[in-house]
């Protein structure tokens, strides 16, 4: 990318904070409407849609390679949609309860409650989706025609699409069934990872960086947005928080034991997985 091409982004990088600021501003509003904040789940897919194909729309006609652009809009798109859904048909069946990790933030609100969901949570996450879809946004401007690295970021950015929705998919059907209230879901993808959706979440971005990817200097500058995702899911509100809350039920620590933390590995041997 020549300078040119750098200064084109830079146009284009607060049309898209604009666009992630507004999905989350009116998931806000909604969720105030609705006294419950666990939507704005629903808002992260949407939100990294909105900033691919706003990015797409503008960078028309700024020379980047339209298959590189193509593929990174409709790679975001889908996984931005399909996750959203998700969560959306997942919440649906909470009613009007509170996500646990949205109440325990707003217990600790030290005044309003609503400014500091405001700030804390629709912001924040806002500013995260503009800088974790960097990659998306800079690939769109790199001229340089689809070759090997990017094919390769396809390839990983399709693994992380089916351990995400065979696993979202995997833990419904687990969960659906009364037979299996209080118990650990640890069969299909669970037994080899404590965290498939998040082990493919992580291969997405990672795939959409390589795809981005063009040039070393896309690289460099965008490389800071898979290692902020990678972080988020294995050591900030992802895994972390999701095990804490798991601790504490039984069977967990038997199958924290022998399944893998974050990357699929066999089970250890001698506490052999449920089947069925």
């Amino acid at each position: 990318m020549n300078g040119l091409v750098w200064s084109e982004l830079a146009r284009v990088l607060p049309a898209t904070a604009g666009a992630a600021l507004i999905v989350l501003l009116v998931t806000y509003a909604r969720a105030l409407a609705k006294g419950v904040h666990r939507i704005v789940d629903v808002a992260w897919g949407l939100a990294f849609t909105a900033v691919a194909v706003v990015t797409y729309l503008l960078s028309a006609d700024e020379g980047g390679d339209h298959w590189r652009r193509l593929l990174l809009t409709a790679c975001t798109a889908l996984w931005g949609l399909r996750l959203a859904a998700h969560i959306a048909r997942r919440g649906s069946r909470h009613g009007g309860r509170e996500d646990p990790r949205y109440a325990r933030l707003l217990s600790r609100a030290p005044g309003n409650q609503a400014l500091y969901a405001l700030w804390k949570v629709y912001l924040a996450q806002a500013a995260l989706v503009w800088l974790v879809s960097l990659p998306v946004q800079a690939g769109q401007y790199v001229p340089a025609p689809v070759g090997p690295v990017a094919l390769a970021g396809v390839v990983l950015w399709a693994t992380g699409l089916f351990f995400e929705a065979v696993g979202d998919a995997q833990l419904a059907r687990f969960q659906a069934d009364s037979a299996n209230r209080g118990r650990i879901m640890d069969r299909g993808l669970w037994a080899w990872t404590r965290h498939p959706n998040y082990f493919g979440d992580c291969c997405v971005w990672w795939g959409l960086f390589l795809l981005a990817a063009g040039s070393w200097s896309v690289a460099g500058a965008t490389v800071i947005a898979p290692l902020v995702m990678t972080a988020l899911l294995t050591v900030g509100s992802g895994k972390r928080l999701l095990e804490r809350d798991l601790a504490d039920r039984p069977g967990f620590a038997e199958y924290a034991a022998r399944t893998s933390g974050f990357l699929p590995l066999p089970p250890r041997r001698g506490r052999p997985p449920r089947t069925g």
